[in-house]
């Protein structure tokens, strides 16, 4: 199973633009450990926002559950 993540990038907006336009972006994992990783990347970056991480089936993963996989919940 594949699997997505779909993220607003503000890096590249100019400083008058960057809130709360930006660019979205995906990108895909062949595996959930590969996206969560790099799901934790993404909401650590602070030009990165509206982390939406999905399933094979494009259903997304959100919520405690998410944070708690990434591991969010213990900080």
């Amino acid at each position: 199973m594949s699997y997505r993540i779909t993220y607003v990038d503000t890096s590249l907006a100019p400083a008058s633009e960057q809130a709360p336009g930006g660019a979205a972006r995906t990108e895909d994992f062949p595996t959930e450990p590969a996206a969560l990783a790099r799901a934790r990347e993404l909401l650590e970056d602070v030009h990165c926002h509206s982390v939406l991480v999905s399933d094979g089936t494009r259903a997304p993963l959100g919520g405690v559950c998410l944070q708690l996989k990434v591991g969010l919940a213990d900080e």
